[in-house]
């Protein structure tokens, strides 16, 4: 089991209120959170992510505690070792796709000097055929070269689970077959562990080794 979580937070507006309560358990490689618009499947993924700290509950990681409410643990992100790919894929917009990629393995202030050449982003772009767009930037790429960008970025840091937000939206209907494949691939090679969130059932169908339906900040019993 590479994920156990039991989480709860409560978020308040003017007039409304929003109770997220997981309790979750991943025993399979790929699995698939799949609800509605609202249900809470992004707050999830970013409490996965350190993104987001919940206000009770625990959450284990590959078998380690990355956060416990009760005793004060709260791993921050860096040291929780995902790969993440938010459904706008989050791209800098000044760095080129080389750069981007190679900003997760890039410490301290400073951007990947332009002309920096890095064994795992080049192996990374050569897997996902993005490096003829090496020198490119966001603005010049389609939304399925920016998806695949993203997608190295999370990968080339070699990270112990992916989690993908709607990964697949923004892009038209035979794309989205295309890279399902491609990502499919991709796990089929590296054995990373997926958490994908989606309402689209062919998401559920292509990557839902293991389904978890959230509605209203819950679990779908």
């Amino acid at each position: 089991m590479w994920l156990e979580l039991d989480i709860r937070r409560v978020f308040s507006a003017p007039g409304q209120q929003f109770e997220l309560d997981i309790q979750l358990q991943c025993n399979q490689r790929q699995v698939v959170l799949f609800g509605p618009s609202g249900a809470g499947k992004s707050l999830t993924l970013k409490a996965i992510a350190g993104l987001m700290r919940p206000q009770a509950g625990s959450m284990r990681l590959g078998g380690e505690v990355v956060f416990d409410a009760s005793l004060g643990i709260h791993r921050p992100p860096q040291q929780r070792r995902l790969g993440y790919v938010f459904q706008d894929y989050a791209l800098f917009p000044h760095l080129s796709v080389r750069q981007n990629i190679g900003f997760g393995l890039h410490h301290g202030w400073f951007n990947p000097p332009r002309r920096e050449r890095d064994a795992e982003v080049e192996r990374w772009m050569r897997a996902l055929r993005i490096e003829h767009l090496a020198q490119m930037l966001p603005s010049q790429l389609s939304g399925g070269q920016r998806q695949r960008t993203a997608l190295a970025r999370a990968l080339v840091t070699r990270p112990q689970a992916l989690l993908l937000d709607e990964p697949f939206a923004a892009l038209d209907h035979d794309l989205r077959a295309h890279l399902r494949q491609e990502l499919l691939d991709v796990l089929a090679s590296t054995d990373v562990p997926l958490l994908l969130i989606s309402h689209d059932p062919a998401d559920v169908a292509m990557f839902g080794q293991q389904v978890v339906e959230l509605v209203d900040g819950k679990v779908l019993r």
